[in-house]
């Protein structure tokens, strides 16, 4: 199942997403539940209730304005650094001089605010005012749709709900300068995301393929297969000593070939088109203005 969230006469509206992604059945949420996007039919799965029934007729992708599929996440988005090998060698040769040397002792775990999400092909603004240094991060997010603490890497897999893709915009002179992601990573706009939320039955993420266009130049093409850590592992240390809800989200790292790591550095400009595409997941496209 395919959920995504979308504007229909000026109100949020939840529905299922065909199967070959060219058609929604909106979903008969009322206006309230439907306000939470994709948490509605995350929630009513957890409580093991059905899901309402459809309502009109089946929708053209074309003719819906979709939005993130958590347009408001209850709480901040759980985000993980230098997870796959190859980028952290990038960054070795960067001013993350050290991001090589033990990259597999622990991950690195940072948060970006609710307020950076927005909807899979909305404008992204450039604070150029306090950073010239804005880079992308494609990244596979993991949501979480059942409540645990303490969870173990073998039971990891039962609490995940599905996916969605993410770009984790980073402002790298304010992230460098505070020496603590959360400010240059947590700007208004900075977390592109959808175009829907495929559970997990959707397909295999341990074994898809996370690339990246900047102005139809391809720049990352990266396995989950490559990640340091892989999913159980984050779950289990996101939830240590932590409660994980059902909506949560991990955006899992990203591959090679961000501004940062190229030589010269390379950042993002006015009118600049970043696509991000996850086989199983479709795609996300963003102008940053």
């Amino acid at each position: 199942m395919k959920i995504a969230v979308f504007r229909m006469d000026g109100q949020r509206k939840v529905g299922m997403v065909s199967e070959d992604g060219r058609q929604v059945s909106t979903l008969d949420f009322p206006p309230a539940a439907a306000a939470g996007g994709a948490l509605a039919v995350i929630d009513a799965l957890a409580r093991g209730a059905a899901l309402p029934a459809v309502a009109g007729r089946p929708l053209a992708w074309g003719e819906i304005d979709a939005e993130a599929p958590l347009p408001a996440p209850r709480r901040n988005l759980f985000c993980v650094g230098r997870n796959y090998h190859a980028h952290a060698q990038e960054l070795s040769a960067s001013v993350f001089k050290d991001s090589g040397k033990q990259a597999d002792a622990w991950p690195i775990v940072f948060t970006k605010v609710p307020q950076t999400v927005v909807g899979p092909y909305d404008d992204v603004l450039l604070p150029l005012d306090i950073s010239e240094k804005i880079d992308y991060e494609a990244e596979l997010a993991v949501v979480i749709g059942r409540q645990g603490r303490n969870i173990a890497k073998a039971q990891a897999m039962d609490h995940v709900f599905g996916y969605t893709i993410v770009n984790d915009v980073t402002a790298r002179d304010v992230q460098m300068r505070h020496q603590q992601w959360d400010l240059g990573k947590s700007f208004d706009t900075f977390c592109p995301m959808g175009p829907w939320l495929a559970t997990a039955d959707e397909l295999d993420a341990t074994r898809t393929r996370v690339r990246c266009w900047v102005n139809g130049e391809l720049r990352q093409d990266g396995r989950t297969g490559d990640l340091i850590f892989d999913i159980p592992t984050l779950i289990e240390t996101c939830s240590r000593g932590i409660t994980l809800y059902p909506g949560d989200v991990i955006a899992t790292g990203t591959p090679a070939g961000v501004g940062m790591g190229l030589d010269p550095p390379v950042y993002l400009k006015p009118g600049d088109v970043v696509r991000i595409e996850i086989d199983g997941l479709g795609s996300i496209e963003n102008r940053f203005v």
